[in-house]
């Protein structure tokens, strides 16, 4: 019984990495063939991501209401991002688009400041903070050439997405590989087959 168990989660575990691994594969190279589609897809993520997580926010508050104090805080978020995901389905792609470039900016503007205010302490305490204040002062300079450049933003971001892709869904593919390869020396030494 407990040998059926492995051998179910072994063949589940093999075939959801060979999937994830060639949906991140085939996404990323999408995207570098398609760069003007991969945009439009991208800001329809964006639109569905935000009603998503706003309807599991609003649900999640109603099922917490009894427990926590503050559930309509929950409630609000919900709200907020189920607004902004039906207004940028119908102003579409523009508000998604205009939202991933603000959100890259105020990343990158607001990690550089903490990295400023890290240096700072850094040198305050007498320990070397040279380093940390350069990065700080470049990722700075990064958010606010990202707030000045929307378009720049936009492919650096999809460039990151592809290479993610590619590189995350090699790295499932090898897992994979090798989870077979295990699989054939766990075969050799039991002498069952685990492969359907």
């Amino acid at each position: 019984m407990i040998a059926d168990d492995l051998k179910s989660a072994y063949r589940q575990s093999m075939w959801m990495l060979v999937l994830r691994g060639l949906f991140g594969v085939a996404l990323g190279v999408f995207i570098l063939m398609r760069p003007v589609e991969s945009v439009a897809v991208f800001a329809l993520v964006v639109a569905f991501w935000a009603l998503f997580d706003g309807f599991a926010n609003i649900m999640r508050a109603f099922s917490v209401r009894g427990a926590a104090p503050h559930w309509w805080v929950l409630l609000l978020s919900g709200g907020i991002s189920v607004a902004f995901g039906v207004t940028a389905l119908y102003d579409y792609p523009a508000l998604s688009l205009s939202f991933a470039v603000l959100w890259t900016a105020v990343w990158l503007f607001t990690a550089g400041a903490m990295g400023i205010y890290a240096a700072l302490q850094e040198r305050r305490a007498r320990l070397p903070w040279t380093w940390t204040m350069v990065l700080g002062v470049l990722t700075v300079a990064a958010g606010v050439l990202a707030f000045a450049y929307p378009g720049i933003t936009l492919a650096w971001l999809l460039g990151l997405l592809a290479a993610y892709g590619i590189i995350s869904g090699a790295a499932m593919l090898l897992g994979a590989w090798k989870l077979h390869s295990i699989g054939r020396d766990v075969d050799r030494i039991v002498g069952t087959p685990i492969r359907a």
